[in-house]
């Protein structure tokens, strides 16, 4: 008669209680199956398909893709390191090259500008031999003209 007498809130209190011990109960047998599939996975492989126990299957299942990713990460890590060396590599190449080139570009100024120095004195060269030239013809034309002081003209 007890029972009857109960408040709702009482009730909700009692069913509440009942479904904590429900999902203590299933965590217990989840723990027990992956224990057990533990213990079985020592004395069996593991890659071995146990259909009694679902949670053994879904372990070992786990397991797989665990090693999965495992293998896959380094598989990534190593292509990546692999990508990362051959772009340090290529850097350091072109700033060889480019050091080379900038060398040979200094020293092609430097021609130049001897060439230029060269041009120059030669350019001043030909310039006095002319002046000098123009300087003898002057004389030279000079010397074969008569003097109007001379008779005969």
């Amino acid at each position: 008669m007890s029972g009857m007498m109960d408040s709702p809130a009482e009730n909700d209190a009692e069913n509440s209680h009942d479904e904590g011990r429900l999902y203590v109960v299933d965590s217990l047998n989840n723990l027990n199956e992956q224990n057990h599939c533990l213990a079985h996975s020592q004395h069996a492989t593991v890659w071995e398909e146990n259909t009694d126990n679902p949670g053994c299957l879904m372990m070992q299942s786990n397991l797989r893709c665990q090693s999965w990713f495992f293998v896959t990460s380094i598989i990534t890590l190593i292509v990546s390191l692999a990508l990362v060396s051959f772009v340090i590599i290529l850097i350091v190449h072109t700033g060889e090259k480019m050091d080379e080139v900038s060398r040979k570009i200094v020293l092609e100024r430097k021609s130049i500008e001897d060439l230029k120095k060269f041009n120059d004195m030669i350019l001043q060269y030909l310039n006095q031999t002319e002046l000098m030239e123009n300087i003898e013809n002057i004389s030279t034309v000079q010397t074969r003209q008569p003097s109007p002081d001379l008779p005969g003209y």
